[in-house]
């Protein structure tokens, strides 16, 4: 796939640059740009937005992306020594990519790229769920962000899009579900990958939604959801507790049995638990909500 961009392979790129991933940074490099390429596709139409890339490493992504058509990348890179490789890939295609070295937790992208705005990236191990999390629970929804196509270990994307009743369902999936379309849309083998990985990895491809799909509050919903899966081999009754005295028959009328474990909910009745909750707090001392 070299000869589409003209540029050197990745694994020519990485011994030039000295780039051996360090494990301390969650690095794990993909090599194969046919599988970039296809990560790139999965981000949608690209010729009309901004993406938004974290720990682009040597750059496999990077050029799946711009090869695709992306308006303008931002990469945000932790690892110095990434750098000269990246800016072998910005005069390339001139004006079309930004670099930027740092700690993507601390940096603000939105002073470097124009709506409409994609987020696409293998991002590292170690920091993949933090950065999900707080895409997903920005101060106002819709987001700055129209999709997020990003690669996380299997068992992370399968908790991302899990559906009640089993292991991986919890509180990722209902912040994911609540106000997104999501979907695996490529499982990837530990050997694609230098160096291999001890799990597979997958592609999770996120849409957000112009409004959640159940009325709620996200700080009640945040807190319900957090006592109800930290306790999760307790019913429900006794994991929140300390939310209301009332708690039992706020479970009740949100259609929920006080029994029932936190893994046998849907997002629909964690929402109207959500609601019950925020009114029975709001109503005066003494007198039963609704």
């Amino acid at each position: 796939m070299s000869a589409i961009d003209g540029l050197p392979p990745l694994r020519e790129v990485i011994a030039r640059h000295d780039l051996r991933a360090k494990k301390q940074l969650g690095q794990n490099f993909l090599l194969d740009l046919n599988l970039t390429a296809r990560i790139a596709r999965a981000a949608g139409d690209l010729t009309q937005c901004d993406v938004i890339e974290v720990g682009p490493g040597p750059g496999g992504l990077t050029r799946g992306l711009l090869a695709e058509g992306a308006r303008h990348v931002l990469a945000i890179e932790k690892d110095a020594r990434a750098i000269p490789a990246l800016q072998e890939i910005a005069a390339h295609y001139p004006g079309r990519l930004t670099v930027i070295q740092g700690d993507a937790l601390q940096i603000d992208p939105l002073a470097h790229v124009t709506p409409p705005i994609r987020i696409a990236a293998n991002l590292p191990y170690n920091i993949g769920t933090e950065l999900l999390v707080g895409w997903l629970t920005p101060p106002e929804w819709p987001p700055f962000w129209q999709s997020l196509t990003l690669m996380f270990q299997k068992e992370v994307a399968q908790r991302i899009v899990a559906k009640p009743g089993g292991k991986d369902y919890g509180r990722l999936a209902l912040l994911a579900q609540w106000r997104c379309e999501a979907r695996i849309v490529l499982t990837l083998p530990p050997q694609a990958f230098v160096p291999a990985p001890k799990v597979e990895s997958a592609v999770v491809h996120l849409t957000a939604l112009p409004a959640p799909r159940f009325p709620a509050d996200a700080r009640v919903l945040e807190e319900i959801t957090r006592a109800a899966f930290n306790q999760r081999r307790k019913m429900l009754r006794a994991s929140l507790r300390g939310l209301h005295p009332a708690v039992e028959s706020l479970l009740e009328a949100s259609g929920i049995a006080p029994t029932a474990r936190a893994e046998e909910i849907d997002l629909e009745r964690y929402c109207a638990l959500a609601r019950a909750l925020a009114a029975a707090r709001r109503a005066p001392a003494g007198i039963p909500p609704g």
